[in-house]
């Protein structure tokens, strides 16, 4: 995605978030305090995009220019599941970063791929997979959803092909923008809305792509650790593992307080009953 494009908005910038979910504890990293321009609530079409949480857009979800030293060519999408990375490669050893959230389809594929279709506000169903793991969250929806942003695909997506053949690999949006920067329980790659939508307008019909496997991603981004707010930092930022590792035992052991606390005094209401009767 060139500058160019990026500062071209098509929405007026907006200072007031269009969207109120649930706070995420434990996000590693700098957060902004507002919401950035590119994040900020956009009209599309008939339909207005909410802004992106600000609590959501820690230095690893937030789209950025970074320095790029993989192989692919300008112009390749490179989706990285492990480090949980997408990167849109530019000339001069550029690459725009996003964030993503991975769903279990999105783990079963690597390799090349090739952007053969691209859709606005997409239909989804389940597949009949989902159904059968999960039939009692997928099978009411198997005559699937019409677009929208209640849809979990989101505002837009790419629609990944190998040899003629659909890979039924997305990169697309999404309806949780909490789930970004996280491992998800279905679905392939999802971007914040925001994202999607302006990457969609970059990556014209035949953009190749490139899945990278585990081990490819160990070697150009290292190993990564799960904090237990579900965000992935490098193994090697070693003060904020150890400051999870900490509050997450602080919390534990608050938590074991309260229940032996609770076991007391449920025990001494039952001796005084059975000493008043």
């Amino acid at each position: 995605m060139n500058l160019s494009s990026l500062r071209a908005l098509r929405a007026p910038v907006l200072l007031t978030l269009g969207l109120v979910l649930a706070a995420c504890s434990g996000t590693p990293g700098t957060v902004s305090r507002t919401v950035p321009p590119e994040y900020a609530a956009r009209a599309d079409g008939e339909r207005m995009i909410p802004a992106v949480n600000p609590k959501y857009l820690n230095e690893r979800n937030r789209r950025r220019w970074v320095d790029y030293a993989g192989p692919e060519a300008p112009g390749t999408i490179v989706v990285d599941p492990y480090a949980r990375l997408l990167y849109h490669v530019q000339e001069g050893g550029r690459a725009m970063r996003f964030g993503i959230a991975v769903g279990r389809e999105g783990r079963g594929f690597h390799g090349s791929a090739t952007v053969r279709r691209k859709e606005q506000y997409p239909y989804w169903a389940p597949t009949k997979n989902m159904i059968r793991q999960d039939p009692e969250v997928y099978a009411a929806l198997a005559g699937g959803l019409p677009g929208g942003l209640d849809n979990p695909l989101g505002a837009r997506a790419l629609y990944l092909y190998r040899g003629g053949r659909d890979t039924m690999y997305r990169i697309h949006g999404t309806m949780d923008p909490a789930s970004i920067g996280k491992a998800t329980s279905a679905g392939c790659i999802r971007l914040f809305n925001q994202d999607i939508i302006d990457m969609f307008d970059e990556a014209e019909l035949g953009t190749p792509v490139r899945v990278r496997t585990r081990a490819e991603s160990l070697a150009l981004e290292g190993a990564m650790v799960e904090l237990t707010s579900g965000y992935l930092v490098p193994a090697t930022a070693t003060d904020l593992i150890e400051a999870d590792r900490t509050a997450n035992e602080a919390a534990k052991a608050a938590a074991e307080a309260a229940s032996a606390s609770a076991s007391a005094r449920a025990q001494r209401e039952a001796e005084l009953t059975g000493q008043a009767g």
